[in-house]
Order: C-alpha cells, then sequence, then structure tokens
C-alpha cells in the first residue's frame, strides 16, 4: 500500500507541479499590467483596467467550459484507452470555441457598449476600457481555442504541453505590455496589443504540441462522428451545467468589482489589487485541482475506484499544506505585495484595512478549489452548477443585508461567504456524486 500511495504521490506531483509552474506566470503577467497600468496615470488608469478586464472576464469566464469540460471528459477516454473519442471531444471543442469566437466578434460593439452602461464607472476608467477592449477583442479565437488545447493536454494526463504553452502567453505578454506601452510609449493600449500579440503565439505554439505528441490521433478524427446528436447532446449537456457555473463565479467577480466602483475610484483601485492578491495563492492550489480533475477522470474511466480514492487524500494533503503555508506568506508579506501593484500611496494605505481578508481566505477557499478539479474529473457538473446557484445566491445576499452595517467590508465577507458554501456543498455531496461513476457503487 505505501508503494502504492508514493505512485499516486508522483502522479498527482507529475500533473500538479507543472501546472502550479504554469499558473505562477498567470497572476505575474496580471500585476504587471496592473502595475504598468498605475504608472501610466493615478488610480483612474488602475480604475481602467479593473473595468476592461471585466468585460474580457464577462466574456471568457463563461467560456470557462471549453477547458473545464473538455478535460473531464478527455480524461475518461483516456481511462477507458479510447483515442477516438478523445479526439471525437477535440474537435467538438474546437468547432465549439470558433463558432462562439467568431459570434463575439460579430457583437463586439454591441456588447461592449451595452456592458459599459450597466458599469458605475467614470467617464475617464470608460474611455480606457474602451480603447484596451476593441484592440485585444479580436484575440478572441485564440483564447478560446487555447481554452480547448489545455482540457485535452490536461486530460490525456499531460501538464507539460499546457505549461510549456501557458509560460510562453505569459512571457510574451509581460515583455511586450513593458516594451509597448513604457518603452514604445504606446500608453494603455500598448497593454492590449502585449494580449493580442501572445495569444496567438500560443495558439501557434499549441497547435505545434499537438502535432508533436498526437499526431496519431489525427486519424481518429472523425467530423461526422463529432457531429453524431446523441455525442453532441452529451457534449453540450456536460458542458450546459459548467457554463451555468461559470455564469455564477462571474456574477461575483463582476459584482465584486461593480460594486467597488460605486465606492469611488479610489476604493476600486484597492478592491482591484486586493481581489488580485486574494487569487494569487489559488494558482498554486489550482496545479493539484487539476492533478484531482485529470486523475478522476482516468481513475473512473479504468473504473480503478482504489486509485481514485488514494488520489484524493494525497491531493488534499498537499492541498490543507499549501493553504497553510499561503496565510503564513500573505500575513508576512501584505504590505510588500500591495506595493508591488502601485506606487500610490493613497492606494496602499487604504488597503491596509483589509489584509485580514487576505489572512484567512486561504483557509477558507483552498478545499473548495480541490473540490472543483475532482467534481470536474468525474463529470459530476450537474452538482456543481447546483453549488454555485447557491454560492452566488449567499455572495449577493451577503452584501446586500451587510453593506450599510460595515460598507466596502460587506464585499470580502460575501466573498468568504460564497467560498464556505462551496466548500460544504461539495464536501457533503462528494460520496454521492464521485461513487455513482463506478458501475458498482
Amino acid at each position: 500500500m505505501k508503494e502504492k500511495i508514493r505512485k499516486i504521490n508522483r502522479s498527482v506531483l507529475s500533473l500538479a507541479l507543472p501546472s502550479i509552474l504554469a499558473n505562477i506566470t498567470v497572476p505575474l503577467v496580471g500585476m504587471v499590467d496592473l502595475g504598468v497600468a498605475g504608472r501610466l496615470g493615478d488610480a483612474v488608469a488602475i480604475g481602467g483596467m479593473a473595468i476592461s478586464t471585466m468585460l474580457f472576464d464577462l466574456l471568457y469566464w463563461n467560456m470557462g467550459f471549453l477547458r473545464v469540460g473538455t478535460g473531464g471528459m478527455v480524461a475518461q477516454a483516456y481511462g477507458r484507452r479510447d483515442l477516438a473519442d478523445a479526439a471525437k471531444v477535440f474537435v467538438q471543442g474546437i468547432g465549439t470555441a470558433v463558432s462562439i469566437a467568431l459570434i463575439i466578434l460579430l457583437i463586439q460593439y454591441i456588447y461592449a457598449e451595452v456592458a459599459l452602461k450597466f458599469i458605475p464607472c467614470s467617464e475617464e476608467v470608460a474611455a480606457l476600457a474602451r480603447k484596451y477592449y476593441y484592440i485585444r477583442i479580436w484575440a478572441a479565437p485564440a483564447t478560446l481555442s487555447l481554452f480547448v488545447f489545455k482540457g485535452f493536454f490536461i486530460g490525456m494526463q499531460n501538464a507539460v504541453s499546457p505549461m510549456i504553452a501557458d509560460i510562453t502567453v505569459n512571457v510574451v505578454n509581460l515583455a511586450l505590455s513593458v516594451l509597448f506601452a513604457i518603452v514604445l510609449d504606446y500608453g494603455f493600449t500598448g497593454i492590449a496589443y502585449a494580449v493580442l500579440t501572445a495569444q496567438y503565439t500560443g495558439l501557434i505554439l499549441c497547435v505545434i504540441l499537438f502535432l508533436t505528441y498526437y499526431r496519431r490521433l489525427l486519424r481518429h478524427i472523425n467530423i461526422k462522428a463529432a457531429l453524431n446528436l446523441k455525442d453532441l447532446k452529451r457534449f453540450f449537456g456536460i458542458n450546459g451545467n459548467i457554463f451555468v457555473r461559470s455564469i455564477c463565479f462571474l456574477c461575483i467577480y463582476a459584482g465584486f468589482t461593480s460594486f467597488s466602483a460605486n465606492f469611488g475610484d479610489e476604493l476600486l483601485a484597492v478592491n482591484t489589487i486586493m481581489m488580485k492578491l486574494l487569487l494569487l495563492y489559488s494558482f498554486f492550489i489550482d496545479g493539484f485541482a487539476y492533478a484531482g480533475e485529470a486523475l478522476t477522470g482516468r481513475f473512473i474511466g479504468a473504473q480503478d475506484r482504489t486509485s481514485l480514492r488514494l488520489s484524493v487524500k494525497v491531493i488534499f494533503r498537499w492541498c490543507l499544506g499549501i493553504g497553510l503555508v499561503s496565510t503564513i506568506c500573505y500575513i508576512a508579506g501584505s504590505k510588500l505585495l500591495v506595493s508591488m501593484l502601485t506606487d500610490n500611496q493613497q492606494v496602499i494605505s487604504d488597503s491596509r484595512q483589509f489584509y485580514p481578508w487576505l489572512w484567512v481566505m486561504p483557509a477558507i477557499s483552498c478545499v473548495a478549489f480541490v473540490w472543483d478539479g475532482i467534481y470536474i474529473g468525474a463529470t459530476a457538473t450537474r452538482s456543481i452548477r447546483n453549488c454555485m446557484i447557491f454560492a452566488v445566491a449567499g455572495f449577493f445576499l451577503t452584501f446586500i443585508t451587510f453593506d450599510s452595517l460595515i460598507g466596502v467590508q460587506a464585499l470580502y465577507l460575501a466573498f468568504a461567504v460564497h467560498c464556505v458554501i462551496r466548500t460544504i456543498w461539495m464536501t457533503a455531496f462528494a460520496k454521492r456524486n464521485i461513487g455513482s461513476k463506478f458501475n458498482v457503487a
């Protein structure tokens, strides 16, 4: 048994560590973009970055099913050693990604102008958001296709290829943001051009990686089979639930930014920075969530209940350890982290009142992040959908209840409540949702 646990631990780490390494570059790029914006002007520039980023969150977070659904279904196909089914899911994902991207490009103006009418922000902030949006929007085909490639690679138990792609995208983005915005003096629009270039660079690289490692799958690609009505119904049934889940996530994060704007440009800037930091540790936890997704799908596909149980135990041990270390790091480095994102002394000063939320958030949310990956690998998407509906309701009810009592602090309390709801729900229903995927329950 000890040898089996060691083997499982190696499998977990082989999937988690490359994902973590790739994920580390994501917040770094976000913080660099935010830092570049913060040095192009005052709090208005930071607010412009927050609103423009939210416009894309409204679009792309809802499309997260392209990665998540692809990963879970491909992982189960991998466990069954069914390459034809893995290829079919990949084709369905890419076809869906390209179709949605074309629709996004067609409605880009309507979407942006309607969204900005409902987002409370100053005219100066809205003007900067528009400049960024109308450049970056042309990356939609690459961005959505990258979701599918990443899900496919993870499902095939390959965390190295998405790591290479993510690091390349993020390093190119980081370097070009500084080059375009500051060195070449393109200003705020330079950040958008950097993202646009980086996304297409990543897409080209993913195609190369696919052809390098999975060329044999080309003979299994069957467009007619991918368009089979029964298979499409399964694909969109699973992904429809994930789509609803993504909308719920979006409502929470967009609500956080939108409500923040009601407290003025200064607190919008503060809350934007704090949210970046609140989610910073999750990029480490997500590595183990991806491992959970890949291994859960694999062992359910192979009907190996024992290996799945051991995998879940090993993954949660790592989860709790990362949560503890993250809390220690937040306590020790809160001021330093904020100062890395802005040199505006008022913003730095105002952020101090929110430090305690940084300290407690890992403990509140780490279990929920890992359960997400495990449920996705099991394609238990209906339960994830229901969980997030209750979580988003908890977020808004908490904010509405406490807004008049504690002001902006109600936003952080509401965010914490939604994490607690997710943790309790998925822990309570795990046995029912995961166990039902085995032929012998």
